[in-house]
């Protein structure tokens, strides 16, 4: 018999909590003071993010809900919203799963969140050069370009 894992139902039952505050300010807007600071793990498999996020920031990133923000959606099992990356707007996906923090400094309201190591987004960015698909490494052998054209001369 397995033991109960209290740090993930501790963690999905915040989730909820997460969820919850998204879906008031979509429908309600967010008032007086009230914003969102919500970090997120950038490689986390769904995260939708513009390359030259994912680029800028390879682990963790951190998003404000404030003033600018667009086309807040939130379902049970992620959020979207449009945002303005230098001076253009991008619009991101984030699981909850990939949640690591969410603030709301307007209350000094604070959530952490422990998320397990999960397969990261299809992206060959985040692997090392000889493991990406398609290559084979041989450390012990260069191979000069000239070999191949000998040969198809041949």
């Amino acid at each position: 018999m397995s033991k109960i894992d209290y740090q993930t139902l501790l963690d999905n039952a915040l989730k909820t909590v997460v969820k919850d505050a998204l879906t008031h300010a979509q429908i309600n807007g967010l008032g007086d003071g009230t914003h969102f600071f919500i970090t997120f793990k950038t490689r986390d498999a769904g995260v939708v993010l513009p390359d030259f996020l994912r680029i800028r920031y390879p682990d963790i990133m951190t998003i404000v809900l404030q003033y600018s923000y667009n086309n807040l959606h939130v379902s049970d099992k992620e959020f979207g919203v449009q945002l303005t990356f230098d001076g253009r707007p991008f619009f991101i996906r984030v699981p909850f799963s990939a949640l690591v923090e969410f603030k709301d400094p307007s209350v000094d309201f604070m959530l952490s969140f422990h998320p397990k190591a999960q397969p990261s987004a299809d992206n060959d960015m985040e692997l090392p050069l000889e493991e990406k698909p398609g290559t084979v490494a041989d450390p012990g052998r260069v191979v000069s370009l000239d070999e191949f054209r000998k040969n198809r001369n041949k």
